[in-house]
């Protein structure tokens, strides 16, 4: 990829009328649009960038974007579709209310590339720099500047998105193939969990909260591998190509602190979630789902019955 720097200039005149319509009282990246304009520059990121290829999307765009899905508690997939779908984004960005904006995976090779070149301080110290300069901070103020923890957090949450959905997907082919089987074996709370899209359920706020809900996700997939994996279930079960990559998610992203149980008359499964600690594979290496945009068909006529 090669940068063809742009000079940020106003925001463009429909996406300025539109935004004062929809928001006649103010919104917060209206007011930091016009008190701090841009914040970032193209400039700033040209060592990140080859001087041929083909072009990339704006750095200095993907840099607030990053920052703005760390405030939002967004995964890449959600701030992609922000960027397409809402106004005030759009504004802040100075972006045509027609831009369709630019794929999730685009924001993943951007950090990347932060990373790769030592460039991730840049995201926080230059907007505190900014602040600073323009008197919005108190001179001597404690601002946390670790761009690392922003960047740790946005992976947290692509993860968190990517095993949800997996185990969406492996349950909804259940469905398909073993309908009778899986109302035999799931829990009654996975019905409310998993029929919808993760981009479509709240994430909890919080560094905790967000580790108990992942590692809740891992319970009930290493429940669900824990039938499928048991003596008297199909063998054929775990041919399934979702259920194989539901196998292959939960290794990379979860420790299993005791045995899998055969049965559910065992205590709860001690399920963590693999931080750099523990060690998770690089994303390059990680398995992804491609197939998110399918509609839900984890449903059945009668309440499942948890055995």
């Amino acid at each position: 990829m090669s940068l063809r720097p742009t000079v940020s200039g106003d925001v463009p005149t429909s996406t300025a009328t539109v935004a004062r319509a929809a928001f006649p009282q103010g919104n917060p990246y209206l007011r930091l649009r016009d008190h701090l304009g841009t914040i970032f520059t193209d400039a700033q990121f040209a060592p990140l960038f080859a001087h041929r290829g083909q072009p990339a999307e704006c750095p200095w765009r993907l840099a607030l974007v990053t920052l703005l899905q760390f405030a939002e508690n967004l995964s890449d997939r959600r701030a992609a579709d922000a960027v397409r779908g809402r106004i005030d984004w759009k504004y802040l960005l100075g972006l045509e209310l027609t831009d369709p904006g630019f794929d999730a995976s685009v924001l993943s090779e951007f950090r990347g590339r932060l990373v790769a070149g030592g460039a991730e301080e840049q995201l926080l110290d230059t907007l505190l720099a900014l602040c600073r300069d323009l008197k919005l901070l108190n001179a001597r103020g404690r601002q946390r500047t670790d761009s690392t923890h922003v960047l740790g957090a946005v992976r947290f949450l692509n993860r968190l998105e990517c095993v949800t959905e997996t185990l969406r997907a492996a349950l909804n082919a259940l469905a398909i193939a073993a309908p009778e089987w899986l109302r035999a074996e799931a829990d009654p709370a996975w019905l409310e969990r998993y029929d919808r899209r993760a981009g479509d359920h709240e994430v909890p706020q919080g560094e905790a909260k967000r580790r108990a809900h992942a590692e809740q996700i891992g319970r009930d997939g290493h429940q669900l591998l824990a039938a499928i994996m048991a003596p008297g279930a199909p063998i054929w079960l775990r041919q399934i190509p979702a259920v194989e990559l539901l196998r292959q998610a939960w290794v990379q992203n979860f420790c299993l602190m005791d045995d899998v149980p055969t049965t559910g008359t065992e205590a709860p499964l001690r399920v963590r979630w693999r931080t750099d600690q523990e060690g998770f594979p690089p994303s390059l290496l990680m398995v992804a789902l491609n197939e998110t945009d399918k509609p839900c068909i984890f449903r059945t006529n009668a309440p499942p019955k948890h055995t």
